[in-house]
């Protein structure tokens, strides 16, 4: 790789890179897109799919911004990558019911309205009908597809540092690995921020489809379903590095939680057990999407529980500084 073929470099595959990397192409830029393994296989095809701005926002945040913006640019672009690509991604704006919020109930719904939320009270529920699901490992493939038509070279190998004066911009999207690649300018390394994988355990199950009009959240739980019938049911929280491996102790705990929620679960044996990395940020106060002081170099990670969901959001924001930068 080298200026030569590519104007833009962009490390990680997952769903955030290959977002940049259309965005970046559909403005003519020679797009290279590197990543280590399977693309978007430890965090965008591991998620379930929700998008869920206010209901996995328990206070003002960034996180909270940039969820509502995002989702609100969610029907254009899924429309426009259909244009593009002929395919249609699974996408219901079915609502989440988020259940028995106790005493926090008011101080939630003032939260999300403030936020410009739309928030229902429903018995001891808050309903929030904006929110939905996605079918994130449809939608990685069809960003791939219309990077490709756009002349995004798509590369498969771990790159031991990146030289950034190769090209004229790089964004490092490698979601839990970003902050650990080096990363060279003129002058020697650049400081990323920290990054960590926080390990997520799910299950899935094979029901009915129709069984959720809705998809479900109780305190750390939440359960949703696709379309086919294939409910997922979510998550726990683990620092426990790149450790890869299933552990039934967690799967077995996280179906009691689900069967708490959904009764029809407890009789229902799992199909599918599986985990994934979400990339953890340094610190608590959003993705780290900016660039590295005056560099050449974007920042594209940390999007923790959030990738999927601020996946047109991120693209945009990154699109518009590095076209800037590039006029």
């Amino acid at each position: 790789m080298s200026s030569e073929e590519a104007d833009v470099l962009i490390v990680g595959g997952g769903l955030i890179g290959s977002s940049i990397a259309w965005r970046l192409a559909q403005q003519g830029q020679r797009v290279t897109m590197v990543d280590a393994g399977n693309l978007g296989g430890e965090a965008s095809t591991a998620g379930a799919g929700m998008l869920a701005p206010a209901s996995e926002a328990a206070k003002q945040s960034p996180w909270l911004e940039l969820g509502v913006r995002s989702l609100r640019l969610y029907p254009k672009f899924l429309e426009e990558l259909q244009s593009e690509t002929g395919r249609e991604v699974e996408c219901r704006m079915c609502g989440c019911l988020y259940l028995d919020p106790g005493a926090d109930a008011d101080r939630l719904e003032a939260l999300h309205r403030t936020a410009g939320v739309r928030v229902e009270r429903r018995d001891e529920a808050l309903f929030y009908p904006e929110e939905g699901v996605i079918d994130p490992g449809a939608l990685l493939r069809s960003l791939r597809h219309a990077g490709e038509k756009r002349g995004v070279r798509v590369e498969h190998q771990l790159l031991s540092e990146v030289k950034a004066t190769e090209y004229r911009a790089v964004v490092i999207a490698a979601g839990a690995w970003s902050g650990s690649i080096p990363v060279f300018a003129e002058d020697g390394p650049l400081p990323l921020p920290k990054s960590e994988p926080v390990k997520g355990h799910l299950i899935g199950f094979h029901m009915r489809p129709g069984l959720l009009p809705s998809f479900l959240r109780k305190d750390r739980t939440y359960v949703l379903q696709r379309a086919d019938g294939l409910v997922i049911a979510g998550t726990t929280e683990e620092h426990v590095g790149f450790d890869t491996s299933v552990q039934m102790a967690s799967c077995d705990e996280l179906h009691r939680r689900a069967a708490d929620v959904v009764p029809e679960l407890a009789a229902a044996e799992p199909v599918r057990r599986w985990i994934g990395f979400r990339p953890g940020p340094e610190h608590d106060d959003g993705p780290v999407l900016r660039r590295v002081d005056d560099s050449n170099v974007w920042m594209a990670y940390g999007h923790y529980r959030n990738g999927i969901l601020l996946t047109p959001v991120t693209a945009e924001i990154m699109a518009s500084q590095i076209a800037a930068a590039l006029a």
